[in-house]
């Protein structure tokens, strides 16, 4: 099974279609938030860690809101929702400054991990294919 990383033109918004939900199902609010928290530690190695809080407590907070994030809209409960608002997060992210290589190295991440989970391919596509287009919503900058 490939992973592959689309090219989108630059603010260009394909529809995004929410992963299966059985993708939490398998693995729980427990193994999501090990992906997630696995996540943030490989970017935090990357040239792009200064897009993240360098506070470690900071950081374990954005990983928290990250998991919450992706738990809800794995049909979880709203934990996002109840703790920030409406997720918004292309304007969140607005005041970052998110190129075309910063979601490259983004999904790289992911890319390595997805593949060490033990979960059905097709729940794994779901989760890839999700994260291939909603990461796309968050390029802001042309260099």
């Amino acid at each position: 099974m490939e992973l592959k990383i689309k090219e989108y033109p630059f603010g260009e918004r394909p529809e995004v279609t929410r992963p299966n939900k059985d993708f939490l199902k398998y693995l729980g609010e427990d193994g999501i938030r090990k992906l997630v928290d696995d996540h943030y530690e490989m970017l935090r190695e990357s040239k792009f860690s200064p897009f993240f809080p360098q506070d470690k407590d900071e950081f374990e907070a954005a990983k928290l809101r990250s998991s919450d994030f992706f738990i809800q809209v794995l049909g979880g409960p709203e934990y996002f929702n109840q703790n920030r608002g409406a997720p918004m997060l292309v304007k969140r992210h607005a005041n970052f400054k998110i190129t075309r290589e910063a979601r490259q190295v983004w999904m790289q991440c992911y890319q390595k991990l997805l593949p060490e989970l033990n979960v059905p391919e097709e729940l794994m596509l779901s989760y890839w294919n999700y994260l291939d287009v909603f990461s796309s919503w968050m390029v802001n900058s042309e260099d």
